[in-house]
């Protein structure tokens, strides 16, 4: 079995910072794209940011662009999303989800249970 562990979340005031993190542990081939999601009340589940393996390329949501950084330990099976000059509108559930091929599922996207992050003075 393949788990994803977020941790990292937390109260932070506006225009304050804070880093998430997503470990994978478990039958672990190969990871592939790594992604970070978050999803707000009554909203649906949106894209944050993305990386790929080998962590040259990357994308982010317009709304977070400038502002949060993803970034990826292969060493580690770790994806990290720092968050810098959060909002109020930046409070949600964070999810990270990686593609990883197992080995006897294949591969697969796998989702961690979410971490919250709500900003608020």
């Amino acid at each position: 079995q393949v788990q994803l562990v977020e941790s990292g979340g937390g109260l932070v005031q506006p225009g304050g910072s804070l880093r998430l993190s997503c470990a994978a542990s478990g039958i672990i081939r190969s990871i592939n794209i790594m992604y970070w999601y978050r999803q707000a009340p009554g909203k649906q589940r949106e894209l944050v940011a993305k990386i790929t393996s080998g962590g040259l390329q990357t994308v982010y949501a317009d709304s977070v662009k400038g502002r949060f950084s993803i970034s990826r330990d292969n060493a580690k099976n770790t994806v990290y999303l720092q968050m810098n000059s959060v909002k109020p509108e930046d409070t949600a559930v964070y999810y990270c989800s990686a593609d990883i091929d197992s080995g006897p599922r294949g591969w697969y996207g796998y989702w961690g249970q979410g971490t919250q992050v709500t900003v608020s003075s």
